[in-house]
């Protein structure tokens, strides 16, 4: 049902990863990691960001609900603000995207668990998130473990897709709320709350669609 070769899932497999990825994100307790990596890639690219417009961050913090924070001072504040939602879509799709290369799956999972560990030295500070880091590291990691490359390709795919998912859902719990990256954007800005979320929404399904795009191009040789 996929194309061995290029790492490329048939249509019928994307669709089915895509309803299996979904199912995940909404089972209690077994979705919590996951929910995680769309939480620190949403973190991350805040930092990033903030790098980016010449700021400084001091550290991040996660916590068990899927929820975090990046403390960091000066930089662009509209740029950091956005960056967070936006980053962890074009990050579920880079995972995605990884996942169609067999020959450097490999590399892949290394990578993605040493930049993890990476950002844990450089901006983890307090015990909670460090153990959620240390967990993240270790989905990643532990799969290396496996030998067959064609596992890996399916198991990174999928979480490219729950970290896309996750980053779809998880600006709508903004909305009605007074506080919240939109919110922050709303005041500096005078774009309002809901035009913000509504572009994250809209990244996220461009992501999903790009991704159903590597799908669709391979199947059409």
């Amino acid at each position: 049902m996929g194309t061995a070769a290029s790492g490329v899932p048939s249509r019928g497999l994307f669709v089915i990863e895509l309803v299996f990825a979904l199912l995940i994100t909404r089972i209690p307790y077994l979705s919590v990691p996951f929910k995680w990596f769309e939480s620190y890639f949403h973190e991350l690219s805040h930092g990033i960001a903030t790098i980016l417009s010449s700021g400084i961050v001091s550290h991040i913090q996660l916590f068990p609900n899927g929820t975090g924070f990046c403390f960091s001072q000066g930089g662009a504040p509209l740029l950091i603000g956005f960056a967070g939602y936006f980053g962890a879509a074009c990050w579920g799709y880079l995972i995605y995207l990884l996942a169609t290369w067999p020959k450097g799956i490999r590399v892949s999972f290394a990578l993605l668990g040493a930049l993890v560990v990476l950002s844990g030295l450089l901006w983890g500070r307090d015990l909670l998130t460090l153990a959620i880091l240390a967990v993240l590291t270790i989905i990643l990691l532990l799969p290396l473990r496996l030998s067959q490359n064609k596992i890996l390709t399916q198991f990174l795919r999928i979480i490219g897709l729950m970290i896309m998912l996750n980053a779809l859902a998880s600006p709508t719990v903004l909305l009605g709320l007074g506080q919240g990256d939109a919110v922050m954007l709303a005041e500096r800005s005078w774009i309002p709350a809901w035009i913000w979320v509504g572009m994250w929404l809209l990244s996220s399904i461009c992501a999903l669609y790009f991704a159903w795009r590597r799908v669709d191009k391979a199947a059409n040789g």
